[in-house]
């Protein structure tokens, strides 16, 4: 046998190989979808992943308490800086001052 022949047997082989482990696979994956639903396996694999995801989450704010706490009041801040502005203006307005035409003016917009 030469070398040109002897390179062929064995990429011959290493095919059949390849092709063997590639259909034992197919059949256990196959196996495996018959006995777990594709809708059951991606339910578990989208499970995992978001307890990994809140795990994560979890870690990350313990590590950094004063940034979320920061984060936090920012936001509590944010969401409530209508009546907070308001409180603030009724402190410094004039009670004895005439009310601004602003109002009035803005609703004929």
């Amino acid at each position: 046998m030469n070398r040109l022949e002897r390179q062929l047997a064995e990429d011959l082989a290493l095919r059949d190989a390849a092709l063997g482990l590639f259909k034992s696979d197919l059949a256990l994956l196959r196996a495996d979808l018959r006995e777990r639903g594709l809708g059951t396996r991606l339910a578990d694999r989208i499970g995992d992943g978001t307890m990994d995801m809140v795990d994560d989450a979890v870690d990350y704010a313990e590590a950094h308490r004063g940034k979320i706490a920061a984060l936090g009041i920012a936001l509590v801040l944010w969401l409530a800086r209508g009546p907070i502005l308001r409180a603030i203006s009724s402190l410094f307005d004039d009670p004895d001052a005439e009310p601004d035409d602003a109002d009035d003016r803005s609703d004929d917009d």
